[in-house]
């Protein structure tokens, strides 16, 4: 038996609306799906989905065990312009840096207070 490997994540929110703009204006994610208290969101050219629910009865930025989630780069780069992109789209940095020389990351939190990172890594494809 095989599986397309880890799919989607769903996490609880306040205002699915607030985080469709926030996640829109820092990665440019799409709509998959969207009715009220209820979202979808893929990661442009990738398969990867987020799932953001209202009212589901979990406090919303409480991880309970899980430290962050994290979109890795295509290139190095490519991290420049995110940290303003998160800024200016209502997310707070908590650090940045390299974690070796030419592997730069970011870590914020975005407005629900989920911890978020960006970084790059050479991985084999």
């Amino acid at each position: 038996m095989t599986t397309y490997g880890l799919t989607h994540v769903a996490v609880a929110v306040n205002d699915v609306h607030r985080t469709l703009q926030f996640y829109q204006e820092v990665f440019g994610m799409e709509v998959m799906y969207l009715q009220e208290g209820f979202l979808q969101l893929r990661t442009p050219g990738c398969n990867d989905i987020l799932v953001f629910e209202e009212n589901t009865g979990r406090p919303a930025g409480e991880s309970a065990g899980i430290a962050h989630f994290g979109f890795r780069l295509k290139a190095p780069g490519d991290i420049e312009g995110f940290e303003e992109k998160i800024v200016s789209a209502g997310g707070i940095i908590i650090s940045k840096g390299e974690f070796v020389p030419g592997s730069p990351f970011i870590f914020f939190r975005d407005p629900d207070g989920y911890e978020v990172e960006i970084w790059y890594e050479l991985l084999a494809d």
